[in-house]
């Protein structure tokens, strides 16, 4: 296939599938980057509070399931978004996890802290991503799914391997769609990478991150992955190198993974919902598991009330 390179400016790119001998001096670990302008970048302004903020807008959501926008977030409210993240690991939740072997750094998960960090609820309730995350689903409703923190310390190699998020979650629906926003800046392997169109296809099968076992689906109950990285010349695999404030929204069902990090990369992803979405209890357990929500919410119920709030 024709491997094509979508820019804006020098910080966004395609990671050019081939033999590593690209032609740009931007290289990561093992993939080189070529660069080809081809794509429009377009000022956009996003919600009554930020109608005077021009954001960038680089890719095409409906066509590749991710998004990135340039300068999204501002100095105020990277700080409140910081807050909450430190809040996070100084106090985690029962849900936070580690996903990283002993001794090689440390890559470290919580969930679905807003109602006890009033930072992070804060936050999500000013930022402008649940704006554009209503634009980009056509939602009418749009409601707050979950929060999620993920931090890789410095010197982590754990790398995310390629997954979708839609099989381990407890809701069915199309509109569905996750904020990441780094708090440091994040560029080569450390960045987000999301295989372009694959939010079109089928559910693959999800396996844990360290041993990689169907840890709940019995073997072949759904496809398995794609061997990405051992053909990656057969997909387009989107990626940017990435400041502060700026924001990469990507749908539920779309393929993505990062790699490991030299530096501390801290993310804060929010994850909406929109009219669609309905309540779909697993025979599996789901992350998060939302423990107590089928004693409140039948199966097929639209996802309403305190547990995802109206934003």
């Amino acid at each position: 296939m024709t491997n094509r390179v979508r820019r804006q400016g020098a910080r966004s790119r395609r990671l050019d599938p081939g033999n590593g001998t690209g032609s740009s001096s931007h290289k990561c670990n093992i993939r080189a980057i070529s660069f080809r302008n081809e794509t429009k970048v377009t000022p956009r302004r996003w919600g009554t509070a930020w109608e005077d903020a021009d954001v960038l807008i680089d890719g095409d959501f409906d066509r590749d399931g991710a998004v990135c926008l340039r300068g999204l977030v501002g100095p105020e409210l990277l700080g409140l978004a910081e807050e909450a993240v430190e809040a996070v690991l100084a106090d985690p939740s029962p849900l936070a996890l580690r996903a990283s072997e002993p001794g090689d750094g440390a890559f470290v998960e919580d969930f679905c802290n807003w109602r006890r960090i009033p930072a992070l609820e804060a936050f999500i309730r000013a930022c402008p991503g649940s704006a554009v995350a209503a634009d980009l689903l056509g939602a009418r409703d749009l409601r707050l799914y979950h929060d999620h923190v993920l931090v890789k310390e410095a010197g982590t190699t754990q790398r995310t391997p390629w997954h979708q998020d839609q099989p381990y979650y407890n809701v069915d629906g199309r509109q569905g769609v996750s904020m990441w926003l780094p708090l440091d800046r994040v560029s080569g392997e450390a960045t987000l990478q999301v295989v372009a169109g694959s939010h079109t296809g089928p559910w693959y099968l999800p396996r844990t991150f360290l041993d990689e076992q169907a840890k709940w689906f019995p073997e072949g109950e759904l496809e398995e992955l794609p061997d990405i990285d051992g053909d990656r010349a057969a997909h387009t695999i989107l990626a940017w190198d990435l400041e502060p404030g700026d924001a990469v929204f990507f749908h539920f069902a779309a393929v993505h993974g990062t790699g490991g990090t030299g530096a501390r990369r801290r993310v804060l992803s929010i994850r909406y919902i929109g009219d669609d979405m309905r309540h779909a209890p697993r025979p599996w357990p789901t992350s998060p598991p939302f423990e107590g929500l089928a004693d409140e919410l039948p199966a097929g119920a639209p996802l309403r009330g305190p547990w995802f709030p109206s934003l």
